[in-house]
């Protein structure tokens, strides 16, 4: 039996047996499946860069700091040279909702984006459970996640009709929402500007978001108007939220009508006085003076009603074309254009050669002339055909900038998955992200590279409640993005959109390279997100 003496003198020995083994255990624990080195990291938390390494384990980040070769094991080590490492971006606006059909997403992987939210501007799947249970089993290269959306919940029960719900038809309603959020959406979207949701009160906005409300959903938003009545359609968002005590999301916040640019100031003013009183409000944008949507969004909701046949048969009556033509007339001279030129086709299914066209350029191909009425002319053919997907050239630079130096504003491209190639889209899908890293930091200094990072990762992660996700910290998701800070630029451009952005090299999702030497590697590491309560 030892004495006390002996009993102390073999502790101190095997305590500091311990301390000089240590290292050595160290080295033997699990080794790293990635270890980044000689990284300039920008944590997505607005810190200022610094100089280090990253080692991942296991899909999440396992290590922050200097790590020597000779103390920690790893499978793999790649010399970053200085390149920027940040946080995967993170898009909360998209209309990506045919994923499963298109899982490697390259426009938004190519760009940073390692996680999307769909559903947005009120349309989604109807079944939502079904649609992330697809997405699964198809297997995507990036995180996503979805709202439920008001306008395929209306659709569903109401079909286009321009009045209020009855009680039984609202109860549906909630109920469908109710089960969408049930099921793994993030919250409940609107899009008030389209058909059917441009024909809700607001009272019904308050009913159905209440059902995500109760679940601890987020309520996003394409407001009833963003040119000519934009402070009255946030003021509606924002009661929305406070009605609810729910996180509201302003949806590409813009200025998109010239007799009104400049309104951007007294729309981030109502933001930050309902931040003043409490409310989580927060708004996304994308960094292009060009928007895009349907050709119908031009015409009077009330022509629309009843759904194409109902939409042709108005049209093609004389004395009812000349109401709504009047009616448009009035609408566009309101926002400060005098014709439609502004407008350019993004596709037009019924006859592709208009694609890319302006719609002073379309009416002289197919009305004989470019006049404000051959326009609308050919606008009415557009419609009798089908529709059509629009770019449209209505915002301007200066509310572009002050929206972006808002603090509680991120960065959202209002894309879907592309498929390269097809019709003249909107150049936002393929640069978005890095327009914004190119443009606005690099050459335009309109923010700081670390402002613009935490931007586009742990701001709209903390606001849609993606734990884990946008920042770069031990035990986050590995998420990341690697980019050359001078290099880093977007291709696409109006004229030319299917191009993939430039200097953006790696890109990893859940600690696997999705794009690696600028080549999309095929994995497909994608997670279903949900919030966070």
């Amino acid at each position: 039996m030892k004495t006390p003496g002996r009993l102390r003198a073999a502790v101190i020995a095997s305590i500091a047996l311990a301390a000089v083994a240590w290292p050595s255990a160290r080295a033997q624990q699990a080794p790293f499946d990635l270890v980044i080195v000689n990284a300039r990291i920008v944590d997505g938390t607005g810190a200022p860069a610094r100089i280090g390494d990253v080692g991942i384990r296991d899909g999440k980040v396992a290590r922050i700091g200097r790590i020597a070769a000779t103390e920690f094991a790893a499978r793999e080590r790649l010399d970053a040279g200085g390149l920027v490492l940040a946080p995967g971006f993170i898009d909360v606006h998209t209309h990506a909702d045919d994923v499963a059909s298109r899982p490697l997403a390259e426009n938004f992987i190519r760009m940073g984006v390692t996680s999307i939210v769909a559903g947005n501007c009120g349309s989604s799947a109807r079944n939502i459970g079904e649609a992330l249970d697809e997405i699964r089993k198809a297997g995507v290269a990036l995180n996503y996640a979805t709202l439920v959306g008001h306008n395929t919940v209306r659709s569903a029960v109401m079909g286009s009709a321009e009045r209020e719900p009855t009680v039984s038809e609202l109860d549906q309603m909630r109920s469908l929402v109710f089960k969408g959020v049930a099921d793994g959406a993030v919250g409940f979207s609107t899009g008030l500007q389209y058909v059917p949701g441009t024909y809700a009160k607001p009272n019904e906005i308050v009913e159905l978001a209440r059902e995500a409300a109760n679940q601890g959903g987020i309520y996003a938003t394409h407001m009833r108007n963003e040119g000519t009545e934009l402070e009255t359609a946030v003021a509606e968002s924002i009661r929305v939220a406070r009605t609810l005590d729910m996180a509201l999301e302003i949806s590409h916040l813009k200025v998109d009508s010239p007799s009104r640019w400049g309104a951007s100031a007294a729309a981030l003013k109502l933001i930050d006085e309902a931040r003043a009183g409490g409310l989580k409000v927060q708004a996304d944008q994308y960094a292009y003076t060009a928007g895009s949507s349907s050709l119908s969004i031009r015409f009077p909701s009330w022509a629309l009603e009843g759904g194409q046949e109902r939409i042709r048969a108005r049209l093609r009556d004389a004395e009812t074309w000349a109401r709504i033509k009047k009616e448009m007339e009035a609408l566009y001279r309101e926002r400060g254009f005098t014709d439609l030129s502004w407008a350019v086709v993004a596709s037009y299914r019924a006859d592709p050669s208009l694609n890319g066209l302006s719609m002073k350029q379309v009416a002289e191909k197919i009305a004989g002339g470019g006049s404000a009425d051959a326009q609308m002319e050919a606008a009415r053919t557009i419609m009798i055909g089908g529709g059509a997907s629009m770019v449209y050239h209505f915002m301007g630079d200066e509310d572009i900038a002050r929206i972006m130096r808002h603090p509680m504003v991120s960065f959202a491209s209002d894309a879907g998955v592309i498929q390269p190639g097809a019709g003249v889209p909107h150049p936002r899908g393929y640069g978005n992200a890095v327009r914004v890293l190119g443009e606005y930091v690099r050459e335009r200094k309109v923010i700081s590279l670390e402002e613009a990072v935490r931007k586009m990762t742990s701001l709209p992660a903390s606001h849609f409640g993606f734990a884990g996700r946008g920042v770069i910290k031990e035990g986050a998701a590995a998420d990341l993005v690697l980019f050359d800070p001078a290099a880093v630029r977007d291709q696409a451009t109006y004229a030319a959109p299917h191009a993939y952005a430039a200097g953006l090299p790696h890109v990893l999702v859940n600690g696997v390279f999705v794009v690696r030497d600028s080549t999309v590697t095929g994995a497909r590491p994608g997670q279903i997100l949900r919030r966070a309560r």
